[in-house]
């Protein structure tokens, strides 16, 4: 018979060196550093440069506002530029451009929600306020700087195409229209956040543009609608942009219709902070 063996002492297991010992905190070994709107910036901005929606719309906005611009500006002469800008022959293209940038606005958040990736982004950033603002800034940054840079190329072009100086400085015209479509953009994409859906959100802008510029045809045929006819057909959105260009010089610059469009983009916006944080993903 084999005789019993002694038990082995015990031997001491050090604990590793993740694992905090008795009586003391616990430090990660990765860094931790906090979050803020720097990375949702670099974040959303890797997004809207990623996608191909992005390219397209800003391509077929650029298309239509230097290739329309260059077209009419060739048709033109220096007499009519006696009282007009040079950024005249982009007006033409932006009146059709501006419809890509509504539709890029709606698609920057929209996109999110109908493909369901929205979770993801929010459960990456919890804070969901910081997110929306960070769409909200990159986006105007983007469309901001390629309208003006369409507007200002037209009237660089129509510059060298004529000798004489024109009567109107043509720099402020540049960032009026810049800031005007870039403003509808970013109107369409707080509608975009608060109807989570791209077809219902293109459709309602869409109306936003169209019918008060369809409607004083039909309201001024009343004595009694005159008014609200005349009112909707001077701060319709065709017309505010005819004024950013100062096609009447007796009109204004178009503050008051950059001024209203900025209150009711500011009203949309706050609108879709308030839904982001009070309704489920």
């Amino acid at each position: 018979m084999s005789t019993p063996q002694p038990p082995m002492p015990q031997q001491a297991v050090a604990a590793p060196d993740w694992q905090a010992a008795p009586g003391t905190s616990y430090t990660s070994p990765i860094p931790v550093v906090r979050t803020h709107l720097g990375h949702a910036l670099h974040s959303e901005w890797t997004k809207i440069k990623s996608v191909r929606s992005t390219m397209w719309t800003l391509g077929v906005f650029l298309l239509l506002v230097v290739g329309i611009g260059f077209l009419v500006a060739a048709q033109t002469t220096n007499e009519d530029f006696q009282d007009t800008p040079y950024t005249i022959p982009a007006f033409f293209g932006l009146m059709l451009g501006q419809i890509c940038l509504i539709t890029l606005g709606v698609l920057v958040v929209s996109s999110e929600y109908g493909t369901g990736m929205i979770r993801t982004t929010f459960t990456a950033s919890p804070q969901r306020h910081r997110v929306l603002a960070a769409k909200l800034i990159i986006f105007f940054a983007v469309a901001f700087v390629v309208s003006a840079s369409a507007i200002g190329v037209v009237g660089l072009f129509t510059d060298g195409l004529h000798d004489e100086a024109p009567g109107v400085p043509w720099g402020g015209t540049v960032l009026m229209a810049a800031l005007y479509v870039s403003l509808l953009g970013v109107l369409a994409l707080a509608v975009g956040s608060m109807l989570r859906h791209s077809a219902g959100a293109i459709t309602t802008m869409l109306g936003v543009v169209l019918v008060p510029a369809i409607m004083p045809a039909f309201l001024m045929m009343s004595d009694s609608m005159r008014t609200i006819g005349e009112k909707m057909q001077e701060y319709n959105a065709p017309n505010a942009l005819a004024h950013t260009f100062r096609l009447d010089s007796e009109s204004g610059n178009g503050g008051a219709q950059l001024g209203l469009l900025a209150g009711v983009t500011a009203a949309a916006v706050i609108g879709a902070f308030v839904l982001l944080e009070r309704r489920d993903v």
